[in-house]
């Protein structure tokens, strides 16, 4: 990294995953194909949902706005390191670095709340299934994900108004292969206390509050389940909320600040990805949904599914 401060510095350096020419295109045509079936599978889950009336329920309605967020999330980061690769090119504006840190803090963050909102409404389908339709209405569905919009949109916001206050060194060197946050700080040439005690202030509230969320519900829903004698009720209820804890299970393995490149590839790209097949390419509901719609839907559920 070459000295002196520069308050208007235009570009960072990404060095992304690998500087070896030779595995160049085999990453670039992976990635690539990473990102497509992301993008159709998880598009395919939103209009299946939306088309076919027997899937407009709390579950369906908050797994509909996680494949959203997945499709933004993943669009965040793989296009631009996708034309690095091809154009050969490790430059990224200081506005596009900024502004790809606020959208992956924003889909980030978002990713985390609907996993949390998702564990509830799990709780209260399976604790308190004769109340279902009356507390989980349309309404509160509503408000719960506006709510976690406002929220996480103020977080980003305020995060990114911080980051305009640093300066850094000309040349700065990023060792990722896209822009975030706890990387940016640690090749900050300004003082970062402020920063660091918001991020650590906005993990705890926006991390540990949800995770534990998550697991609470998950207490009582398995306290609920030891209670029922049929068996066909546990399996049915076990088999929804099985789905739910492999997602959340993946993000808090991957989704950490230590975290390697690889890993990060595992939370950026691969868990997107994989949100489609564990949630619903596997069920019945959603690909009757995708054959009521068009047939040859059908086609990407036999390719992808084993």
């Amino acid at each position: 990294m070459r000295a002196g401060n520069h308050t208007g510095v235009s570009l960072f350096l990404l060095l992304g995953l690998s500087e070896d020419p030779e595995l160049q295109p085999l990453l670039f045509g992976v990635l690539l194909s990473m990102y497509l079936v992301t993008v159709l599978g998880n598009l395919l889950i939103i209009r299946a949902i939306s088309s076919d009336s027997h899937l407009h329920t709390p579950m369906y309605f908050f797994l509909s706005n996680l494949s959203f967020v997945d499709i933004c999330f993943v669009s965040t980061t793989v296009p631009k390191m996708l034309v690095n690769i091809q154009a050969q090119s490790k430059d990224i504006s200081h506005v596009g670095c900024l502004t790809q840190v606020y959208f992956f803090m924003i889909f980030a963050g978002m990713d985390g709340f609907l996993l949390t909102v998702m564990a509830y409404d799990r709780f209260v389908a399976i604790c308190h299934p004769l109340h279902y339709m009356v507390i989980m209405n349309a309404r509160l569905c509503v408000l719960l994900v506006l709510m976690c919009w406002f929220v996480i949109f103020w977080v980003a916001l305020i995060h990114l108004l911080l980051l305009m206050q640093l300066t850094f060194c000309v040349g700065t060197e990023i060792p990722h292969f896209f822009c975030e946050l706890t990387q940016i700080l640690k090749v900050a040439c300004s003082d970062t206390l402020i920063n660091d005690i918001f991020l650590l202030v906005t993990t705890v509230l926006l991390g540990v509050f949800p995770l534990t969320g998550i697991f609470f519900s998950y207490f009582q829903i398995v306290s609920s389940l030891m209670k029922m004698s049929s068996i066909e009720g546990k399996y049915k209820a076990f088999s929804t909320c099985g789905s739910h804890l492999s997602v959340v299970s993946f993000s808090d393995v991957f989704h950490s600040p230590q975290r390697s490149s690889i890993a990060s590839v595992m939370y950026t790209v691969v868990t997107p990805m994989l949100n489609p097949f564990i949630y619903s390419l596997r069920n019945k509901d959603v690909k009757g949904a995708l054959g009521r719609t068009n047939n040859s839907f059908l086609i990407f559920f036999h390719i992808c599914s084993p």
